[in-house]
């Protein structure tokens, strides 16, 4: 499985942050593809997004101000086969992409992402109070894997802060 490329430009209004790529994301290249993931949807419920794109637009988020990256760019078929390892040496990469692009906001889409990019735990969603990179602030919000039991609802109204932001 290989890992897919970034969709970052400078200065972005939203960096999305993710766990690592799926295996249906490996496979077509695209940013949240597996069927069961929510991402699209949540977005676009929370009001981000002016309609649904699918997967394989993902690109024109970029026209949006908004782009995509992984913590851990190894493809896995859950976030627990990613290794201490592979957090850390993620964790050095991401910050210095966030450095680098800048964008206004990092947009974790994970609580467990954040904890392992920023080592603080037990955090609340949203906005966090500490900046890791000056100027680049931090919103946490939850994984939208199939896997996480929250309704669609729930996390979209979670993102509708970030929605407000921007």
């Amino acid at each position: 499985m290989q890992p897919i490329p970034d969709h970052i430009l400078k200065e972005l209004r939203i960096l999305f942050v993710g766990y690592n790529p799926s295996i249906r994301s490996s496979r077509t290249g695209h940013h949240y593809a597996n069927p069961s993931n929510r991402f699209w949807k949540m977005i676009h419920l929370a009001g981000i997004t002016p309609r649904l794109y699918a997967s394989h637009e993902g690109d024109e988020l970029l026209e949006l101000g908004y782009g995509f990256t992984n913590i851990v760019p190894r493809p896995t078929r859950t976030a627990e086969e990613i290794t201490k390892e592979e957090y850390a040496e993620g964790r050095k990469v991401l910050l210095r992409k966030l450095e680098h692009y800048r964008p206004k906001i990092v947009c974790f889409v994970g609580k467990g992402v954040y904890e392992q990019f920023s080592g603080n735990r037990g955090r609340q969603w949203g906005f966090q109070p500490d900046e890791t990179v000056p100027g680049v602030r931090e919103f946490v919000g939850p994984s939208s894997s199939g896997l996480v039991r929250m309704k669609l609802e729930e996390m979209a109204d979670i993102y509708k802060e970030l929605a407000r932001e921007i």
